[in-house]
């Protein structure tokens, strides 16, 4: 977590500007790298949930159909 000196606060690497510098002074902080890098995607894990939690809902409105139907 970046620290400015001069305005003696802690910055988010997102709040630094696009440069790397401090916001409020303008002093270099980060690596410009660091602040244009990308979220990390997903895991695998998440997405094998998504998919089950879409199948059980799924069946669970076929079920409220065929409840209904009868």
């Amino acid at each position: 977590m970046p620290h400015c000196d001069t305005c003696e606060r802690f910055y988010n690497p997102n709040t630094l500007r696009p440069d790397g510098s401090c916001p409020a002074c303008g002093r270099q902080l980060g690596d410009p790298t660091e602040v244009a890098a990308a979220p990390p995607a997903a895991p695998w894990h998440f997405k094998v949930l998504i998919a089950v939690t879409v199948v059980y809902l799924a069946w669970r409105f076929v079920q409220l159909v065929v409840w209904i139907a009868t």
